[in-house]
């Protein structure tokens, strides 16, 4: 048999692997600073918890399996979902609002001709038991300082709130078949079948003069007027007054120049209730992640809270670093070490304790060594002699007390290029 990588799924080898941990690290910093804490999940869930709250809409994205015991269970296709059931069943009875973030791997099922991947590392926060401008505001905050955190030079969030578009297809009053198809064109972003709807009979003129107008509204605090206008007499200023009530705290907080309104934003998932934010860069036509406000979906597992979060694909993340020339500071190997066998391991041993990072060679000869540094990408190659020095290739020596630092990503030598 010759082996080969499922579909939609791949192999993460070395530097990228490295990189990757880096950037998790870096993101995951900022998570605790704003004092968010680490959960975990399960791979799968129920499919019943996750068709409760995505209802239809699960049953094209999620890998199914049936377990032993004749349960129906699914891969999460998303953290959000696994976040709220985990609050409804094991936070419900602390007090207080709860910041927690995760790492985790997401699974999505696509046809075969799609091409698309089926896993997913995802690095996202969620907000639970808080509702308000200053939540809003925190969750777009810590998104971005986390793609700041990431080393991403350049970069946009978006923001927008879903309930002024709510608050029109309310004012339309054309049906619940037509308000869902709508939803889909936004969703999709499809505007052609958007305007199109948006004239379909019984619907009011003005109503979908506005819908026309809101989602292609964008800019800077000025859009959030501009919406209002746009919006006339919908029911939505208390949604407005919330988003430019979260604009003065991004002010507040020196965020707001990453930060730009936009109306036309709008998640896949269904559950969002209020503030929308996505994150993008240049030169990528996906967005780097995204979330929003979910107010509704607790309740659905019986614990009704107001929640908001986002998701930041770590597979993105790379890419944008990739396509804006970063190089991501990834610390390599600091010492390849050779000579008599115990001295050798002696000073292995030694180095390690010291905070080096070192690989053990059978070889003594300096010629041998040099070229399994620079293999290996060794920073130094040392020969542990059969006394208490660390012998050098040029006849000088180095005590072993004290023992040198560990080199630093600022200061290491060129790999494999330095004798200690």
């Amino acid at each position: 048999m010759r082996p080969v990588t499922p579909r939609g799924f791949r192999d993460v080898l070395f530097e990228e692997a490295a990189e990757r941990r880096v950037v998790t690290a870096a993101v995951a910093e900022v998570f605790g600073r704003y004092a968010y804490r680490f959960v975990e999940t399960p791979a799968v869930e129920e499919y019943a918890t996750l068709e409760a709250a995505l209802g239809a809409s699960v049953s094209g994205a999620a890998f199914r399996l049936v377990d032993l015991d004749g349960s129906l269970l699914a891969l999460r296709p998303e953290m959000t979902l696994p976040i709220a059931r985990l609050a409804a069943s094991r936070l419900g009875g602390e007090s207080g609002p709860q910041r927690l973030c995760y790492s985790a791997d997401v699974y999505r099922e696509h046809a075969s001709l799609r091409g698309e991947s089926r896993q997913f590392a995802q690095l996202g926060v969620e907000l639970l038991g808080a509702n308000g401008p200053a939540s809003d505001a925190e969750v777009v905050a810590v998104l971005v300082d986390a793609l700041r955190a990431a080393g991403l030079a350049d970069f946009t969030v978006g923001v927008g709130t879903v309930a002024v578009l709510r608050a029109l297809i309310d004012a339309a009053a054309a049906g619940a078949e037509w308000a869902d198809a709508l939803m889909a064109a936004a969703h999709a972003r499809n505007l052609v079948a958007f305007d199109v709807l948006s004239v379909a009979p019984g619907v009011p003129e003005a109503v979908g003069s506005a819908l026309r107008r809101v989602v292609r509204i964008a800019g800077g605090r000025e859009a959030i007027d501009a919406c209002r206008e746009a919006a006339g007499s919908a029911g939505c200023a208390g949604a407005l007054d919330a988003l430019e009530a979260a604009w003065d705290l991004l002010e507040a907080a020196g965020v707001a120049e990453r930060v730009r309104v936009d109306f036309g934003i709008l998640r896949s998932f269904d559950y969002y209730t209020g503030l929308i934010v996505e994150a993008y860069a240049p030169g990528l036509g996906l967005p780097l992640g995204g979330g929003g406000r979910y107010d509704d979906l607790l309740a659905a597992f019986g614990a009704p809270m107001p929640a908001a979060g986002f998701a930041l694909s770590l597979e993105r993340v790379m890419i944008a670093l990739a396509a804006q020339g970063v190089e991501v500071p990834v610390r390599g190997l600091d010492a390849l070490v050779g000579g008599d066998p115990l001295e050798c391991a002696r000073e292995c041993a030694r180095l390690r304790a010291s905070g080096w990072r070192v690989q053990a060679s059978a070889a003594s000869d300096p010629n041998v060594l040099r070229d399994e540094a620079q293999a290996a990408g060794a920073s130094y190659r040392l020969v542990a002699g059969a006394c208490v020095m660390l012998r050098v290739f040029d006849g000088m020596t180095v005590t072993r007390d004290p023992l040198p630092t560990p080199p630093t990503l600022a200061s290491s030598p060129a790999k494999g290029g330095c004798d200690v």
